[in-house]
Formats: C-alpha cells, structure tokens, sequence
C-alpha cells in the first residue's frame, strides 16, 4: 500500500554532509522506488524564532515556514523524524521547531469540556537518531529517555502511533562494511514505508 511520507531533517546544520543527511536521502530514494510518495521538511532551512512565552505560543501567529510544516504533516500519514543526539537529547532546533509545529488548534485541541482531543490521529511515526555513543549504552544505560519523550510526550499525546525507533550508534567509527548494513536496514524501512 502506498503511503503519504514525510522526512523531517533534524540535523541543524543544512550543509547536508553529514550522515544523517546520507540516510535521509536513502529514506528518500527507496521509498520513491517502492511507489510511496515523499516530501521534506529540513528544519536547518526554515526561517522560525524560538518561542520564548505562553502568550506567543498562543496568540500569535505562527512565521510561514511553519505553516507550511504544518500543512506537509497533515498531508502525511507517516512522519520520519532524522537527527542526531546532541548533549543526550534531540539538537535544540528541532525541539524548537516541534515547539512552534505543535501550537494550539493544530496538533491538540482544548474543547469546552476540558478533554484533550488529539489533532494527528492516524499517522505513525519512525524516529532515526545517530549518535556517538554505542546505541545499546543509550538505550540500556541512559534508558533512551530523550527518545522516550519523544514518542511519549510529544508524538503519542498528539495522536501519532505507533512510533517505532531505530538508533545508529558509533557513527563517527563506521566502517564502509557496517555503513552498507545500515543503509541497506534503513531501505528495507523506506520500501515498506515504516
């Protein structure tokens, strides 16, 4: 079955080299050749302020490169979120940009009851995150607790499940062997549109 996919770039840094930016495009690649269709959002591109109050979070308006983040999620029904762990958790960047992605009315929706209606039912997610460290320290030591935020905090309490994970450890000691194995990991993943 084809899906709708969107590849959210977390890597702050857009030049593209590094290689959360390989996997990306090899996300991309194959699940283009297995029929799904793919758009992208790199977040390292997009023009946004940090918000810094509960009035700007729900007063104002949100800047137009989030909008338009907005309307590619909600043509989506599979989200891959790619980044780099950075001082233990996501780089600030993107948790900025999920920040703004999330304002009142698009990702939850108070109703007069006080219930908490969830906006993005329907969709799943794959969350990708390299590291440095070896990823069974990350996820067994540090109990992978950004991750765990992630898909509980931010992506299930909006309505995205399941979210399922891949963690990419010691990436800056890979080999063009393990490099392969990988690459090939992440194009079974994009074939099936998981």
């Amino acid at each position: 079955m084809s899906r709708k996919i969107l590849i959210i770039q977390g890597h702050p840094d857009s030049g593209g080299d590094h290689f959360c930016h390989l996997l990306e495009e090899h996300y991309e690649k194959n699940a283009k050749q297995a029929g799904h269709k793919v758009k992208k959002i790199d977040v390292g591109h997009l023009n946004f302020s940090l918000l810094k109050s509960k009035h700007e979070y729900e007063k104002e308006s949100p800047e137009e490169d989030i909008l338009k983040s907005q309307e590619l999620v909600n043509w989506a029904n599979h989200l891959v979120f790619i980044f780099p762990l950075w001082l233990g958790g996501m780089p600030a960047l993107l948790k900025g940009f999920l920040e703004q992605l999330a304002r009142p009315g698009f990702a939850v929706e108070i109703l007069d009851n006080g219930i908490w209606k969830r906006k993005l039912k329907g969709k799943s997610a794959r969350v990708i995150v390299t590291m440095g460290m070896p990823a069974m320290a990350y996820r067994w030591f540090f109990f992978a607790h950004s991750l765990k935020n992630l898909e509980r905090n931010i992506l299930n309490f909006v309505g995205i499940k399941p979210v399922r994970n891949t963690l990419i450890g010691l990436v800056e000691n890979m080999n063009d062997s393990r490099r392969e194995k990988i690459l090939a990991k992440v194009a079974s993943l994009a074939h099936k549109g998981m």
